[in-house]
C-alpha cells in the first residue's frame, strides 16, 4: 500500500484527496518505480485546483515530473535498482502522473538520472528546468552568443524563468529578466540578472518594430509580452517560446521576422526526443550552476500539495517546488 495525490470530478469540480492504494490500482505499463521525489509547476496548479482544463480523464493522478528506483520492469532498457527521471509525455494529464509514491510507467519514457546527480537535485530542475535548457539550446542553435548583446527572459522568477536567467549567466550572457513582483528582484539579481524590468512596461502594447534591445529571448508568458520581445528584437536574434501564462494570442505583425531577420523558435519539452532530452539533462548536469538550485527550490510534502498549487496559480511562488514523497 501506498500514498498518492488522486483527482476526481465531484459534481463537475475537481477535488485532490490524498489515497492510500495499492499496487495493483496502477495503470498497466512496463516499469514499476518507487518514487522519490516529484515536484509541481504551473501547469501541475492549474491541474490540482481545476483551474484549467488540463486533465483528460478521472481518477488522475497529477505530478508531471518525477524521480525514483525502478522496483520492477519487463523492458530491456532498465533493470531494478536503475535511478530515473520522467519529465512531460503528457504523464500527469493523460497518463498517471508522479505525485504518488509508486508509478507505473512505459520505458520510453524514462531517462536515466545523469551520473553523479542527486535525485532531488534532478526535480529541482525538472520540466521547467529542462524547458529552460532546451530554450537556452535553441538561442546557440540560432547564433546568439554572449558577445551578441543581452537576453531578456519574461516569467523569471517562475520555474522555466529562474533557471533559465541561472544557465545564461553561468555562460556568459547578460541577463535582463522581468518580473511582475518587485520583491523579487534581489532574489533574480542573485542568479545572475543584471538588468530587472517589470511586467507592466514589458507588456504594454508594441509598435510593429520597436528600438532593438534584444540578442535573443527567452518567453514564458506569450500574448501582448511576446509582441513586445519581438518588436525590440535586434537583427538576426532569435527568441524562444515555450509557454503562455499570460495567453494565447500573438498580437504582432510580420515585420519583425522579414525586416530583422528575427527568428521565432518554438520550444516543447512534454514529447521531446530522447536523444534531444538526454542532451539537455547532460548539460544541465555543468550549466545550472549548484549554487542556484538552493535559491531556487523549496521541499514540500504530499500533504502540503494542494495549498501549493493555489498559491502557484495565484503566483504567490517563485522558483521551483519540489515534493518529498516520503516526507
Amino acid at each position: 500500500m501506498f500514498k498518492a495525490l488522486v483527482l476526481d470530478q465531484v459534481d463537475g469540480k475537481t477535488v485532490a484527496e490524498i489515497k492510500t492504494l495499492d499496487v495493483s490500482d496502477l495503470p498497466d505499463e512496463d516499469v514499476l518505480v518507487d518514487v522519490d521525489y516529484s515536484s509541481i509547476n504551473f501547469k501541475d496548479g492549474l491541474a490540482i485546483t481545476g483551474t484549467g482544463k488540463i486533465v483528460s480523464k478521472f481518477p488522475m493522478v497529477p505530478g508531471i515530473d518525477l524521480v525514483g528506483t525502478v522496483a520492477e520492469s519487463n523492458s530491456d532498457t532498465y533493470k531494478a535498482g536503475d535511478q530515473v527521471v520522467l519529465t512531460g509525455w503528457s504523464v500527469g494529464e493523460r497518463f498517471w502522473g508522479g505525485l504518488s509514491q509508486k508509478a507505473r510507467l512505459k520505458s520510453e519514457w524514462l531517462v536515466p538520472l545523469p551520473t553523479g546527480m542527486a535525485p532531488e537535485v534532478s526535480m529541482s530542475i525538472g520540466t521547467a528546468g529542462l524547458t529552460a535548457m532546451l530554450c537556452v539550446m535553441a538561442l546557440e542553435e540560432g547564433g546568439v552568443t554572449p558577445d551578441k548583446g543581452p537576453v531578456v527572459v519574461s516569467g523569471a522568477a517562475g520555474g522555466v524563468g529562474s533557471v533559465a536567467v541561472a544557465i545564461l549567466a553561468k555562460l556568459g550572457y547578460e541577463v535582463a529578466a522581468i518580473t511582475g513582483r518587485a520583491e523579487t528582484e534581489g532574489y533574480l539579481r542573485g542568479l545572475g540578472a543584471t538588468t530587472i524590468l517589470t511586467r507592466e512596461e514589458m507588456s504594454e502594447k508594441a509598435r510593429p518594430l520597436e528600438r532593438q534591445r534584444w540578442a535573443g529571448g527567452i518567453d514564458t508568458v506569450g500574448d501582448a509580452m511576446l509582441a513586445r520581445i519581438l518588436a525590440e528584437a535586434d537583427y538576426n536574434a532569435t527568441v524562444a517560446a515555450c509557454g503562455l501564462a499570460g495567453g494565447f494570442k500573438l498580437p504582432t505583425t510580420v515585420m519583425p521576422f522579414i525586416l530583422r531577420n528575427v527568428r521565432l523558435q518554438g520550444v516543447d519539452s512534454v514529447m521531446c526526443p530522447i536523444e534531444r532530452r538526454t542532451q539537455a539533462w547532460n548539460r544541465l548536469q555543468t550549466d545550472l550552476p549548484a549554487v542556484a538550485l538552493g535559491e531556487i527550490s523549496q521541499v514540500i510534502g504530499l500533504d502540503d500539495v494542494p495549498e501549493y498549487a493555489e498559491k502557484i496559480v495565484n503566483g504567490k511562488i517563485q522558483g521551483r517546488t519540489i515534493v518529498d514523497l516520503n516526507k
